[in-house]
């Protein structure tokens, strides 16, 4: 077991430490170059076309009919957003702020502004790759544009392929460790502490309930994250606003500790030696990292399976799922703490010794009395249930990817079981590798958005001349169908 800690602990020291968080921060910058900041420069227009139209575009919102196996717009955002928005939005910011003080949210803002980017590229590129299997399901992620896109580079063949296995193989290892373990353990522990239910019955009710949704497959899995995300967020958006505002006055304050804290060299008046750039930057950048997920390559699988056929609209999806996870519900969850009193927001100490777990749940205290623990009980609950769900399909056509359609059942039924275990078991091991496992799938997923880079820009370019210059060329939407159209012109002359 100690073999397996120190090889863990090696490789998490690299993915989640300096080389890897200047790997996810470079690539998110290169391609906010490249694409000419394309999220800070035409934010009306993706704000327009995401969040807008889902009240002025009812082909956004409507459901494919039975027969097709794609997912509307709206619900491939949902079900990514279902995946990203869980623990990490509540615990990761409380342990962000603990260990990297009120600065840490600073550098939270600055990789989600970046990760806008990334995300992006992974959701165009997927697009752009995809291909539908024999069930008419669409399916698309880091692996197919890794072999498809990369691979068809020269001399890229192997190491396309090699870095595909490695993403999906990692990517089912985090399905059943960031989307399971992690999660159910978390939502058993805290209705065991705040509503005395046993953990083997919350394990049970998991297996259940999970099991009549995953099984059932994207369509199944898209039809409740679309009713269960939109709830779950306003709830928790209106809660935050009534505990920040309850403490409006220290609203200033908290802002100007964040700006403060992001640059404090070292600990200042009296606070907690290591608040300074180092701490705040590292946290900020993990935490950010962990909770939107982008640029580990996982949520363009779900994007993928929209009916939408340009690139660049999911791309823009890609953009707004990490503006809401991060900059909304993130910095929420911040000012609840800041505001709370919890941070000395002169000095940037804690004024509370309680865990991050339970940090939101003593500020929600503070303003709904017994009442503020049981929401973060029951938000968590819901948080972290349908990041299972997201999850469950990334697994899904990892697997799928890695042993084809036959075994997709059984890896859903392993999965749905696994929540009876992750519920009742001391799993701190298996919460340490789930974070790992979760950072390397970033490796080969970046490796893909960089070397595709022109790939990217090419189809933005190409978006951005129909779409504001009134150029008549035609769509880059698909590679397949490039490459056919490639191939009949080639026959013609």
């Amino acid at each position: 077991m100690s073999v397996i800690t120190n090889v863990n602990n090696f490789l998490n020291g690299i993915v989640w430490g300096p080389v890897g968080l200047a790997l996810l921060f470079f690539a998110g910058l290169w391609m906010t170059i490249r694409t000419n900041a394309f999220q800070i420069v035409h934010f009306h227009h993706w704000m327009k076309r995401t969040i807008g139209a889902i009240f002025t575009n009812k082909h956004v919102t409507k459901h494919t009919h039975k027969e097709d196996r794609a997912i509307s717009q709206f619900q491939s955002l949902c079900t990514a957003l279902a995946a990203t928005i869980g623990t990490g939005n509540i615990v990761g910011v409380s342990t962000a702020i603990i260990s990297g003080g009120p600065g840490a949210i600073f550098w939270m803002w600055i990789m989600a502004l970046l990760g806008m980017m990334t995300n992006y590229s992974e959701n165009v590129l997927g697009i752009y790759y995809r291909r539908k299997n024999n069930k008419g399901e669409w399916s698309g992620g880091a692996m197919y544009y890794l072999s498809e896109g990369l691979g068809a580079k020269k001399n890229c063949k192997i190491i396309g392929k090699v870095l595909a296995i490695l993403f999906s193989l990692f990517c089912v290892l985090a399905s059943f460790g960031i989307g399971n373990i992690a999660q159910v353990n978390s939502i058993a522990g805290n209705m065991q502490s705040a509503f005395s239910i046993p953990t083997w019955a919350t394990g049970i009710a998991l297996v259940i309930i999970g099991g009549l949704v995953i099984v059932g497959g994207i369509k199944r899995i898209a039809s409740v994250t679309e009713k269960l995300v939109p709830f779950m967020a306003v709830i928790y958006i209106v809660g935050a606003l009534v505990v920040v505002f309850a403490h409006g006055s220290a609203i200033p304050a908290a802002f100007a500790s964040i700006f403060r804290g992001a640059f404090a060299a070292k600990a200042v008046g009296g606070g907690i030696v290591g608040y300074g750039i180092k701490s705040a930057i590292t946290w900020g950048f993990k935490r950010g990292a962990f909770s939107n997920e982008a640029g580990l390559g996982s949520s363009v699988m779900v994007h993928s399976s929209s009916n939408v056929k340009e690139p660049v609209q999911q791309g823009m999806w890609g953009i707004f799922e990490v503006f809401m996870d991060t900059i909304i519900v993130c910095t929420l969850t911040a000012l609840v703490v800041l505001t709370s009193g919890m941070v000395n927001l002169d000095t940037g100490a804690m004024a509370s010794d309680v865990p991050g777990s339970a940090l939101v749940g003593q500020a929600f205290g503070a303003v709904f009395g017994n009442v503020g623990p049981m929401f973060i009980a029951v938000a968590i609950l819901l948080f972290a249930f349908s990041t299972v769900l997201g999850w469950s399909h990334y697994g899904t056509k990892s697997i799928e990817y890695l042993f084809g359609e036959k075994i997709v059942v059984p890896y859903r039924l392993i999965f749905v079981c696994m929540s009876f275990f992750s519920a009742t078991m001391d799993l701190t091991l298996a919460w340490d590798l789930s974070d790992t496992f979760n950072g390397l799938m970033m490796i080969p997923n970046l490796i893909g958005v960089l070397a595709l880079s022109g790939t990217v820009v090419k189809i933005t370019h190409n978006y951005i001349n129909r779409t504001f210059h009134g150029s008549t060329e035609e769509p880059m939407l698909s590679a397949y169908a490039d490459i056919q159209k490639m191939q009949e012109q080639a026959k013609e002359k």
